[in-house]
């Protein structure tokens, strides 16, 4: 077989395959006597077709199955003689071959690409040391207080806080839009549930009240036929609700899971979440700024048929969750930085013969089932399949990668409150 390549841009290469005739010729007499023993013609017993007359029937049809299979065959071969690593599916090109004639094809694809620095020498990372304090305990407890709320209806007017409970019918342009229309909707002023200018319209509204509102969509709202517009909404006003807390007492500490409704077990119990989230938060910080300056050091080229399939799971995942799809450049940039990514971590773990700690994926799945109602179950449902349990592993090798990074970086502690923590960007892209 020979064999010769030709580089095409950075990643791309184009080999040329010529498998020798007299291979072609073998494989035909082959299939061709293995056919003639199945084949059924009028005039002919079983198996007793003469070879010529099979050939001059089936002869095209076996050749090109011939081609084909011999290019999957070779093709691998080919790719492995030259050292290449393909990204991607490869896209073969071949002749036409005839008997007596060798099997010429062309085969193009994109390899990986070089990944130079496997490590962070000469790099410094911040590492988040946090202390969880008993004000940080008493904002939690106040979220779980306003989340447990219950509405006491008021005849005054609507203020920040309250709860309004509204039928509305909005029009652009005069003219009724898909989901400008809603009736019985509550909406707690200021906390985000309608665009910002439609609560503002209804500060200082009453029970049973109508109300003429306009309010203006953001620019970047994730509907493109409303972004940046001005619609006119009719509101009739069915009820406003003020807040009404419950103590912070023994049968409140009973609803929120402590048997005894000690509050103090209580207080014990948030912080250590807090101290958990806390622990988690710092981690992912630290993995974040690991993963960027692996990124900045290691400036790749990303091969476009991994881009382009990146680019799709994205757009299919904002699908599946409901969300607007954003600009072409926006995905781009998300595919890309995150396809770059995959390949170095891919090539540090390939490279350091790195493979999954059973003990270190346990322990990360008890960690993780911490957070839910029957632990064992989460457990066990990840073990049921390989492909759930793989997912965690791949969270576990990453972990693995950025420890080791570290330990070739300077890595320098930080302190800083548990709110000024959760600030911190813990995004790659």
């Amino acid at each position: 077989m020979q064999v010769s390549v030709e580089t095409i841009g950075t990643l791309g290469r184009r080999l040329k395959v010529a498998v020798p005739a007299d291979q072609v010729e073998k494989e035909f007499n082959t299939r061709l006597q293995r056919l003639s023993k199945q084949v059924k013609l009028p005039g002919f017993r079983p198996g007793k077709v003469p070879l010529k007359m099979v050939e001059a029937q089936y002869g095209g049809r076996l050749m090109d199955e011939i081609a084909g299979d011999l290019i999957q065959t070779t093709m691998h071969e080919a790719i492995g003689s030259q050292g290449l690593r393909p990204a991607g599916d490869p896209r073969v090109q071949r002749k036409a071959v005839a008997r007596g004639e060798q099997l010429e094809y062309t085969v193009e694809f994109e390899i990986y690409p070089e990944v130079k620095r496997f490590d962070l020498a000469g790099t410094r990372i911040e590492r988040p040391v946090v202390t969880v304090s008993e004000a940080d305990v008493d904002r939690t407890l106040e979220t779980i207080r306003k989340q447990r709320a219950a509405w006491k209806p008021i005849e005054r007017e609507a203020r920040l806080g309250d709860r309004v409970t509204i039928d509305f019918v909005g029009r652009l342009n005069g003219k009724e839009f898909e989901g400008g229309k809603a009736n019985a909707l509550p909406v707690v002023l200021g906390s985000g549930t309608l665009i910002e200018s439609m609560e503002q319209g209804l500060l200082g509204v009453k029970g049973g009240e109508a109300r003429s509102i306009t309010a203006r969509f953001p620019a970047d709202y994730r509907h493109a036929l409303l972004a940046g517009q001005a619609a006119d909404f009719d509101v009739k006003v069915n009820e406003v609700a003020e807040a009404v807390l419950p103590e912070v007492n023994e049968a409140f500490a009973r609803e929120l899971g402590v048997a005894d409704g000690n509050v103090e077990k209580l207080r014990a119990d948030v912080k250590t979440n807090l101290e958990r989230e806390a622990a988690s938060r710092a981690r992912a910080v630290v993995r974040t700024r690991v993963l960027k300056l692996l990124l900045e050091t290691n400036p790749i080229e990303v091969p476009q048929s991994l881009l382009e399939a990146e680019i799709q799971r994205l757009k299919s995942a904002d699908i599946s969750s409901g969300l607007t799809l954003t600009d072409e450049d926006t995905y781009g940039k998300r595919a890309r930085s995150r396809v770059a990514l995959g390949l170095i971590l891919g090539e540090i773990i390939r490279t350091r013969g790195l493979v999954p700690d059973p003990s270190r994926v346990r322990a990360r799945l008890e960690e993780m089932a911490a957070d839910y109602e029957s632990p064992q179950e989460f457990i066990k449902w990840h073990y049921e399949k390989p492909e759930r349990l793989s997912e965690v592993e791949s969270l576990v090798m990453e972990e693995r990668v950025v420890e080791d990074l570290l330990v070739s970086a300077e890595v320098a502690d930080k302190s800083m409150a548990f709110q000024e923590l959760l600030k911190v960007d813990i995004v790659v892209q």
